[in-house]
């Protein structure tokens, strides 16, 4: 049974069909990127993953560990493993990262069926992931990306989901306005989270993150449909010739 099956996805928004028949298997253990032109329909596809309101699946599946996530709630959809990287993350005013991230990790244990962790431990794990992360400890005292620099809410994003453990990572552009130091700081925390059991889907539009992350798949979203998959040499020739090959 495969993580994440999609088979023939038409998503609308807003009245206007944004995905065309979009198809895409994620098993455990894999690394898939996914690289296209705007408005191709790449975020549209992490939304949708997510839950997102206001994406309505006109016709297609979508099933996670062969359960059909067309009826779960984001939150339920949290409990069940799935995780998204915003590409734009915004700011919660009056709620410290260390509160965000305990509530957000005692409601995942409890759905599990598990027990809360101690505040102690709690906190230790968090300013030891943080530092791996370039992050200063003090800014989990501070709002949720409150007066944060872009960096800091990439960097943000992935010690989130180091913290909850998903089963699949859905990482929309993570890497865009990165400089290089914090785009390996990125890199670093993305391969420490993988491993066997679970997967990474990459949205971006540069190769140069998956230098550091390598891809089993990449594949290029184009008009709403995946027109073309490979390995990480795919990549490699995007950046040199552009889309307007697969396009035409």
């Amino acid at each position: 049974m495969s993580l994440l099956q999609v088979d023939d996805l038409h998503v609308t928004v807003d009245g206007k069909l944004i995905l065309k028949g979009l198809t895409l298997t994620i098993e455990a253990g894999e690394v898939h990127a996914i690289m296209g032109p705007n408005g191709s329909g790449k975020s549209t596809l992490a939304n949708v993953l997510a839950g997102r309101p206001g994406f309505e699946i006109t016709s297609g599946t979508v099933n996670f560990e062969g359960v059909d996530l067309t009826p779960l709630e984001p939150h339920q959809r949290a409990h069940a493993g799935m995780f998204l990287a915003f590409q734009y993350p915004i700011e919660i005013p009056g709620v410290s990262n260390m509160e965000f991230l305990k509530a957000a990790n005692d409601s995942q244990r409890a759905a599990a069926g598990l027990e809360a962790r101690s505040a102690v431990e709690f906190m230790k794990s968090v300013r030891t992931l943080a530092e791996s992360l370039d992050l200063n400890p003090d800014f989990l005292k501070r709002g949720v990306n409150e007066g944060f620099s872009g960096g800091e809410r990439k960097r943000n994003e992935i010690l989130q989901m180091l913290m909850l453990e998903p089963k699949l990572a859905v990482l929309d552009e993570t890497d865009s306005g990165l400089d290089i130091d914090a785009l390996q700081t990125v890199a670093n925390g993305i391969n420490r989270y993988h491993n066997s059991g679970n997967a990474v889907l990459l949205i971006t539009h540069y190769q140069r993150l998956l230098n550091y992350v390598v891809p089993d798949q990449v594949h290029v979203l184009a008009d709403g449909r995946i027109l073309e998959s490979g390995d990480r040499r795919l990549a490699e020739k995007l950046e040199a010739e552009g889309y307007a090959w697969v396009t035409a």
